[in-house]
């Protein structure tokens, strides 16, 4: 097992490698030393369940490739850097953003250390159940889709605790998320709620720090 305790996971995939190398090109080559990172990527016919190619700084994970399966793809990720890695936190973005501020992951990480928040990102809190109208922007997704009372945070940014990633991979929570069609809100939702009270998740405006691409 290797020693390395922020990881940051940025789901892709094969249609959109271009996004990817952009953002090799441009904020990824300033990350801080602490941190190292992996484009997630679907592949359901590998004949094993994951490949990491070091070289290319990608996890290639055995799930479907599409927007729908993005829960599935991100909670197997978050597996598979459980067996592989002894880490404390996992961050997670998408291929489609761009970080604006070269300070931003110094900054997280000092406030995680300074108070060991467990969850954080931008926190929506859905006070009162609704029916998504995301299949407007997504159109493959079902049009009958409904949102639970929940606090989560968005899918532009997000951290967890090593504590909150072996809850959600309890098998019951696992499959749960596999069958969800929005991630951010999935992992929110499945999460214990005591990962989510005020001293242990961290409010951060990640609207001010990514753009999209």
């Amino acid at each position: 097992m290797y020693k390395q305790d922020y990881i940051l996971l940025i789901m892709n995939c094969e249609k959109y490698r271009f996004k990817a190398q952009k953002q090799k090109e441009t904020w990824l080559k300033d990350l801080p030393d602490f941190l190292i990172y992996y484009h997630v990527i679907g592949n359901p016919l590998l004949d094993k369940e994951y490949i990491f190619d070091d070289n290319e700084r990608i996890l290639y994970v055995k799930t479907n490739d599409d927007y729908n399966s993005l829960p599935k793809k991100v909670i197997k990720s978050f597996e598979i850097i459980t067996k592989v890695f002894d880490y404390k936190y996992i961050f997670k973005t998408d291929d489609d953003q761009i970080l604006n501020n070269y300070k931003f992951f110094d900054m997280v990480k000092g406030l995680i250390q300074s108070k060991n928040y467990d969850y954080g990102g931008n926190v929506v809190d859905v006070k009162q159940s609704y029916l998504s109208q995301y299949y407007r922007i997504h159109p493959e997704l079902p049009s009958y889709l409904p949102v639970n009372s929940t606090k989560y945070c968005s899918g532009r940014f997000y951290f967890l605790s090593k504590d909150i990633v072996n809850d959600l991979l309890k098998t019951e929570k696992k499959e749960l998320i596999e069958n969800e069609y929005l991630e951010d809100y999935a992992i929110g939702f499945h999460m214990n709620a005591r990962f989510k009270n005020k001293e242990n998740i961290l409010h951060i405006p990640t609207d001010s720090f990514f753009r999209d691409m």
